[in-house]
Protein backbone atom coordinates (compact mmCIF):
# COMPACT_ATOMS: atom_id res chain seq x y z
CA UNK A 1 0.00 0.00 0.00
CA UNK A 2 2.72 2.55 1.01
CA UNK A 3 4.54 1.69 -2.43
CA UNK A 4 1.15 3.33 -4.47
CA UNK A 5 1.04 6.11 -2.16
CA UNK A 6 4.54 7.10 -2.40
CA UNK A 7 5.22 6.68 -6.53
CA UNK A 8 1.32 8.33 -6.90
CA UNK A 9 2.42 11.26 -5.06
CA UNK A 10 5.83 11.27 -7.05
CA UNK A 11 3.55 11.58 -10.30
CA UNK A 12 0.93 14.33 -9.14
CA UNK A 13 3.87 16.67 -8.48
CA UNK A 14 3.50 20.12 -9.92
CA UNK A 15 7.07 20.39 -10.65
CA UNK A 16 6.64 19.17 -14.22
CA UNK A 17 7.57 22.07 -16.41
CA UNK A 18 7.37 21.98 -20.60
CA UNK A 19 9.55 22.22 -23.18
CA UNK A 20 8.12 25.33 -23.97
CA UNK A 21 8.90 26.92 -20.50
CA UNK A 22 11.99 25.65 -20.44
CA UNK A 23 12.69 27.34 -23.80
CA UNK A 24 11.39 30.48 -22.36
CA UNK A 25 13.41 30.57 -18.98
CA UNK A 26 17.00 29.74 -21.13
CA UNK A 27 15.63 33.04 -23.57
CA UNK A 28 15.55 34.96 -20.53
CA UNK A 29 18.66 33.69 -18.87
CA UNK A 30 20.41 34.21 -22.43
CA UNK A 31 19.13 38.19 -22.26
CA UNK A 32 20.72 38.62 -18.33
CA UNK A 33 24.40 37.07 -19.43
CA UNK A 34 26.93 40.20 -21.12
CA UNK A 35 28.88 37.71 -23.31
CA UNK A 36 25.60 36.41 -25.09
CA UNK A 37 22.77 38.61 -24.39
CA UNK A 38 23.37 39.64 -28.14
CA UNK A 39 23.68 36.25 -30.14
CA UNK A 40 20.55 35.44 -31.51
CA UNK A 41 18.83 32.73 -29.57
CA UNK A 42 18.49 30.42 -32.57
CA UNK A 43 22.87 30.57 -32.82
CA UNK A 44 23.09 29.35 -28.96
CA UNK A 45 22.46 26.11 -27.18
CA UNK A 46 20.77 26.15 -23.75
CA UNK A 47 24.13 23.99 -22.65
CA UNK A 48 25.73 27.22 -23.96
CA UNK A 49 23.85 29.61 -21.95
CA UNK A 50 24.14 27.51 -19.03
CA UNK A 51 28.01 27.40 -19.05
CA UNK A 52 27.76 30.74 -19.80
CA UNK A 53 25.89 31.71 -17.16
CA UNK A 54 28.09 29.36 -14.76
CA UNK A 55 31.30 31.30 -15.99
CA UNK A 56 29.66 34.82 -15.39
CA UNK A 57 28.27 34.05 -11.56
CA UNK A 58 32.11 33.18 -11.25
CA UNK A 59 34.03 35.75 -12.50
CA UNK A 60 31.20 38.44 -10.63
CA UNK A 61 32.24 36.42 -7.53
CA UNK A 62 35.84 37.20 -8.18
CA UNK A 63 34.89 40.19 -8.40
CA UNK A 64 32.96 40.34 -5.28
CA UNK A 65 36.01 38.90 -3.18
CA UNK A 66 38.55 41.70 -4.84
CA UNK A 67 35.87 44.40 -4.12
CA UNK A 68 35.41 42.98 -0.64
CA UNK A 69 39.36 42.59 -0.18
CA UNK A 70 40.28 46.19 -1.23
CA UNK A 71 37.02 47.36 1.15
CA UNK A 72 38.67 45.87 4.16
CA UNK A 73 42.25 47.50 3.17
CA UNK A 74 40.84 50.68 2.96
CA UNK A 75 38.78 50.70 5.92
CA UNK A 76 41.78 49.39 7.60
CA UNK A 77 44.05 52.53 6.64
CA UNK A 78 41.44 54.78 7.56
CA UNK A 79 41.03 56.29 10.95
CA UNK A 80 37.36 54.69 11.97
CA UNK A 81 36.43 58.76 13.10
CA UNK A 82 37.24 59.79 9.90
CA UNK A 83 35.20 61.50 6.87
CA UNK A 84 36.30 58.88 5.00
CA UNK A 85 35.15 56.05 6.83
CA UNK A 86 32.22 57.92 7.21
CA UNK A 87 31.20 58.20 3.57
CA UNK A 88 32.26 54.72 2.79
CA UNK A 89 29.67 53.30 5.91
CA UNK A 90 26.92 55.37 4.44
CA UNK A 91 28.07 53.92 0.95
CA UNK A 92 27.36 50.25 2.31
CA UNK A 93 24.24 50.61 4.01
Amino acid sequence: MSTRRSSRSRNSSPAHISDHQITDLVSKLQRLIPQIRNIPSDKVSAFEVLQETCNYIRSLHGEMNDLSERLSQLMAETQNDSAEAALIRSLLM
